[in-house]
This record gives structure tokens, sequence and C-alpha cells, in this order.
């Protein structure tokens, strides 16, 4: 297990910093107690490349159940959580659609996007890569995902398609670039599939409506 692996931090890393810092310190402390649980209950999973994803998805259980002990009902308590994640996942998308613009931005997507997730990800993953795409597309799939296993593991399989369209904030409308993914491994496929295709500047497409 990675040493960083500690709940304060964790907490810090994710992507629900925002919510936290509305939460009085006995709930701060109810959610990192929830958090260390879950580290311990995982061991395999805490590894140097499942930081970041682990950092999401303890802390979004961690806080759900703490919401609910305060006495919101499960729905609340997910409308909540999930509001402050897609609120925060705004500042990604902005970014994304700006880089979109620029024409660098295609030949850096097909070398950062592999290199992210061979960094980003360690035990429980599986990608499958595809190295003769044609120039203007760029398809790969995930075979293993931990969204799925955990939430699975904890009965919360319904928070895995939640996590899903994060990419679909981020990518969904980006410049010149279509975004498709037909399947996805939460909502119980085979496969993640994921494609995104380039088109010439002032080139017409219609945008694909992805899961």
């Amino acid at each position: 297990m990675s040493k960083k692996y500690g709940p304060k931090k964790m907490m810090n890393s994710s992507r629900f910093v925002d919510l936290l810092d509305g939460m009085s310190q006995e709930d701060l402390d109810k959610v990192a107690d929830k958090i260390g649980v879950y580290v311990k209950e995982n061991p395999e999973y805490c590894d140097k490349g499942n930081y970041r994803h682990l950092s999401n998805i303890f802390t979004c259980m961690a806080i759900y159940r703490t919401l609910i002990e305060k006495g919101k009902s499960p729905q609340e308590a997910e409308e909540i959580t999930f509001n402050a994640m897609y609120q925060y996942m705004q500042k990604q998308r902005k970014t994304f659609q700006r880089l979109s613009k620029k024409g660098w931005f295609w030949g850096l997507i097909k070398k950062i996007v592999p290199l992210g997730f061979k960094k980003g990800s360690g035990y429980g993953w599986e990608y499958a890569w595809h190295k003769d795409d044609p120039k203007n597309q760029f398809n790969f799939e995930c075979r293993r995902c931990i969204y799925q296993q955990l939430f699975k593991k904890y009965d919360l399989v319904r928070f895995g398609p939640k996590f899903c369209y994060n990419d679909i904030v981020v990518y969904g409308e980006l410049d010149r670039t279509d975004f498709k993914r037909t399947k996805t491994l939460c909502r119980g496929d085979e496969e993640c599939d994921f494609k995104f295709v380039r088109y010439k500047k002032d080139e017409k497409f219609e945008r694909s409506q992805s899961v």
C-alpha cells in the first residue's frame, strides 16, 4: 500500500473539496474515518497508480454515508454529493474546450491520454489500445475498471455511471472534436469503448450522444 493513502490527504485530492469546505469538523472527521475503513478493506487497490481514482471513489462514498447519518435521504445525499462533483468538473471542462481550439491539441491528446491512463491506473484496470487508427481518430477500450468493481462491492452500482458522465462533461463539447462512447462497464456492458474523431476547421459534424 502506498504511504499516500491518508484519509485527509485523499479528501483534499478529491473532486469534492468544495463540498468538504462547507462541512463541520465533526462531519469531516466522520468522512475521514470512513475513508480509512475503505482503505483498510481494499489494500490490493491502494497502489501508486490508483491514488486519484480512490481519492474520488472513497471520498464520494464516505460523504454519501455521512450525509445519510445526518438525516438526509439516500436520494438527497446522492444529489448533494454528485452535484458538487459535476460543479468541480466544470473547471476541467472549460480548460479542455479552450485547448481544443488550438492546432496542436489533437497531437497532444493522442499522447497524454494513453500516458495519463498508464501513470494513473494501477491494480484492477485493463485497456486495449489501437495503434493503426486513422490520423483523425483515436480509439481505445477499457476492459476492467475499478469504479465498476468497487461500487458493486459496496452495493452502490448506480454511482458508476455518474462517474462515467464526467467524461461527457469534459469531452462532450470540444471544438472540432467528437467524443463517442456507446458502452460502459458500469452500465453492465463488457467494456467501455472510447472514440475521438477530429474534424477539419469549419467542417460540420453531428455530435454523438455518448453514454
